[in-house]
């Protein structure tokens, strides 16, 4: 499945409805909008797409808090989970 396909797939609505509630969680864990989130999440997908071929189901990106380096608190970080269907070779 090409990553165009992802787009004109039909997900059904108990899928879509626990994507939202996902992305509203996320989104509020890193005070930014869904819509900031979901344009990430986009992003992402079309930069990792252009090497390998990823399973957009299984995709999971959330904003986590985590200790900063210098140990002085906590700081947001990006976890994303995708899983890899196949890997393109460039050369």
């Amino acid at each position: 499945m090409g990553f165009i396909d992802t787009f004109f797939r039909r997900r059904s609505s108990g899928t879509m409805a626990k994507d939202r509630l996902k992305l509203v969680l996320v989104s509020d864990r890193a005070s930014c909008s869904p819509e900031t989130m979901e344009m990430i999440k986009n992003d992402i997908i079309e930069v990792i797409s252009k090497y390998m071929e990823i399973d957009t189901q299984g995709l999971d990106i959330q904003i986590t808090q985590t200790e900063t380096e210098e140990g002085n608190g906590n700081g947001p970080a990006l976890y994303a989970n995708i899983p890899i269907k196949e890997v393109r070779f460039h050369r």
